[in-house]
């Protein structure tokens, strides 16, 4: 075993996680923003995503348990107001607001899988959304059209943003295969509410 390797991927996971919890950044990104702040070489191994995602969820827990569980929360609330709107299009929720390491940094990634793929920007118009059309990296890395569109959280007190990434209707035949950790990589607005009331963190109605 090579120990001074594995020192240095944790090291990376650690630095990489404190740029996912503080900025919101995805993974890839953090982890190649994390070798270059460590001044390492550009080929240097990363640690796996699984790696990473255990070091975000140690600095969740040591730096912002108090707050995280809140802003989790208020937007998963902003996705589901979105899954509701757009439910026609087949609605699944994705990233670290639906794995639960989200904080008020995260955007918010929802998945549509549309038998026409202009249908969505078409709802958006004829609600009079604005939004800014675009590319994020999809879940097997490919460019993936999106619509981009603020939405502004009470809650949290900040606008956040919501990237509608829209796939083919055929799609979702990939998109709900479990990952490498056995979790389901993303859910449509049922299974989101399911996890919510799991977690403690469906509001009470009658309070609202």
């Amino acid at each position: 075993m090579d120990l001074r390797r594995d020192d240095i991927t944790a090291e990376i996971a650690a630095v990489a996680a404190r740029f996912v919890v503080d900025e919101g950044l995805e993974y890839a990104a953090a982890k190649r923003r994390a070798v270059k702040q460590l001044g390492l070489p550009a080929r240097t191994a990363l640690p796996d995503n699984a790696t990473l995602d255990a070091a975000v969820r140690e600095d969740i827990a040591v730096f912002c348990a108090d707050t995280q569980p809140g802003e989790l929360r208020a937007l998963r609330e902003v996705a589901l107001v979105w899954m509701d709107r757009l439910q026609a299009f087949r609605p699944h929720l994705g990233g670290a607001v639906w794995h639960g390491t989200a904080t008020r940094h995260s955007d918010v990634y929802i998945q549509l899988f549309c038998d026409d793929s202009k249908a969505p920007e078409w709802a958006l118009l004829d609600h009079r959304v604005e939004y800014h059309p675009g590319e994020v990296p999809g879940w097997r890395g490919e460019p993936v059209q999106a619509l981009s569109l603020r939405d502004r959280s009470e809650a949290l007190g900040q606008w956040v943003l919501v990237h509608l990434m829209v796939h083919e209707h055929d799609d979702m035949r990939g998109a709900l295969k479990s990952d490498a950790q056995g979790r389901k990589p993303r859910g449509d607005a049922m299974a989101l509410r399911r996890l919510m009331v799991d977690q403690g963190e469906a509001r009470d109605e009658a309070a609202a």
